[in-house]
């Protein structure tokens, strides 16, 4: 499958974090377009592994205004936002005395809802938040997730303690602080589309609350490994093919070459 058709098929899938999906049947053309499909090990373990870095490119890849940024910018401008997502994280740490996103979501006055799915059932949905005060976690993937937990590797890449709904809860409070601190870094950077004398025409660049909301993530729950991996990880439990394209999707932004299943009987 050339870079070309592999993007059309992977670009649909997840416009962000836990976001809307295309029914991977509504995007497939024919067999030859569908990728390899990976063992769920796999795909984590290699995932895992990157750098916060690495997870630019793909990050940018859903920004409606990814066209006007050089690679250098999306390293730079990822970079700040992983920071501000951090500092936050540490803040509201320190100010409520608990990392853990459900005691945190108490003691910010959030309303956390645990429906099986959300009421459009047209679309996959992990969690969202809901100004200004409900954030919901849709357990129907967290479900399909945890049996995903028993497969071979996974729990050796994720770590032993690690909670689906307390890490979808973690990135909705994030979005909660975007919500109320109007101020902070992610609300207040601008591009400047362009400008004739002093009228300028600038507008927020929204993957950058993704990426904060990313780090916000994994400060408090104390994982070594990006959010991000959640992508292919969740929607693996809907379709593996679908979770494979995303798998080449991301390791060819970190300009890395996919495995393939039968490199596991070469180890």
């Amino acid at each position: 499958m050339n870079k070309e058709r592999l993007k059309e098929l992977a670009q649909p899938i997840l416009k962000g974090l836990f976001g809307k999906q295309m029914p991977y049947h509504l995007r497939v053309k024919s067999e030859e377009d569908k990728p390899v499909v990976r063992p769920v090990g796999m795909i984590v373990e290699d995932l895992c592994q990157l750098p916060e870095e690495a997870w630019a490119k793909y990050a940018f890849s859903r920004e409606p205004l990814n066209g006007k940024f050089t690679d250098g910018q999306r390293v730079e401008l990822a970079a700040k936002a992983s920071a501000c997502g951090r500092e936050w994280a540490e803040r509201l740490a320190k100010e409520h005395g608990t990392r853990d996103t459900s005691d945190l979501a108490a003691r910010m006055g959030m309303k956390v809802d645990y429906p099986l799915m959300p009421q459009n059932a047209s679309r996959v949905l992990f969690a969202e938040f809901k100004e200004p005060d409900k954030i919901y976690i849709y357990m129907d993937g967290v479900k399909k997730g945890k049996v995903l937990l028993d497969e071979p590797g996974v729990r050796e890449a994720l770590g032993a303690n690690f909670n689906i709904s307390r890490l979808l809860l973690g990135h909705e409070l994030f979005h909660r602080v975007e919500m109320q601190e109007k101020d902070l870094w992610t609300n207040t950077y601008q591009l400047d589309l362009w400008h004739i004398g002093p009228v300028h025409n600038r507008s927020k660049v929204f993957v950058l609350g993704e990426i904060a909301a990313m780090a916000f993530t994994q400060s408090l729950c104390g994982i070594s490994w990006s959010p991000y991996v959640m992508d292919a990880f969740l929607v693996y439990g809907y379709t593996a093919e679908a979770a494979s394209a995303l798998y080449e999707e991301m390791m060819g932004f970190a300009g890395l070459t996919p495995r393939l299943p039968q490199d596991l009987l070469e180890e």
